[in-house]
Formats: C-alpha cells, sequence, structure tokens
C-alpha cells in the first residue's frame, strides 16, 4: 500500500520572479527534502537554497532537516536583504535633515 500524501507548497520569491509550487509529499517528510522535491533549484539554478533561510508561514526554522511537514504547511525560503532597512531609514532621515537647512 502506498503511503499517505499532503498537500504543501514552496514559495520563494527573486528580486524579478516568484515561485509558488504546490505538491504533494509523503507523511513523514521533512522541510529538506520537500525543498528537494519541489525542483526549485531547477527554476532559480542562481540560488544556493542550501544556505537560504527557511520558515514555515513566517516562523523562521532553526533546522529544516528536523521539521516534519503537516498538510496545509508553506514552506517560505528567504533571500537575503539588498540593503540593511535600518541604513536606508538612516541615510533618508540624514537626507531630509539636509534639506530642511538648505530650505
Amino acid at each position: 500500500m502506498a503511503d499517505p500524501l499532503i498537500d504543501i507548497e514552496v514559495a520563494y520569491a527573486a528580486v524579478d520572479d516568484q515561485a509558488l509550487i504546490a505538491l504533494q509529499v509523503p507523511v513523514g517528510t521533512c522541510v529538506a527534502q520537500a525543498i528537494e522535491l519541489s525542483g526549485i533549484a531547477e527554476r532559480f539554478p542562481e540560488v544556493d537554497f542550501s544556505q537560504c533561510p527557511v520558515g514555515i508561514f513566517s516562523s523562521l526554522l532553526a533546522s529544516p532537516a528536523e521539521h516534519v511537514l503537516r498538510a496545509g504547511e508553506r514552506i517560505e525560503l528567504y533571500r537575503p536583504l539588498l540593503a540593511d532597512p535600518k541604513e536606508v531609514r538612516r541615510l533618508r532621515a540624514a537626507k531630509a535633515a539636509q534639506a530642511r537647512k538648505v530650505r
């Protein structure tokens, strides 16, 4: 008898492209296995998904190899930020202060 399957999703958003892959995996599949089964690495060959932070519905996982998936879960693969948000805010505030001085 075949193992029962559960429905899950794998999501990744690049700067100019995004993917939401729905698939069925056997009960007992861990996050790392599901990422491999999704084929996302073939769609984004420039990304090393083994180094990306991974979460389930925005909750970061410490160990994707240990989290066993439940039906309906969405695996999210996070890309690194291009700029530090704190630094961007600091630069914007400095620019606004400079603009006030010029007036």
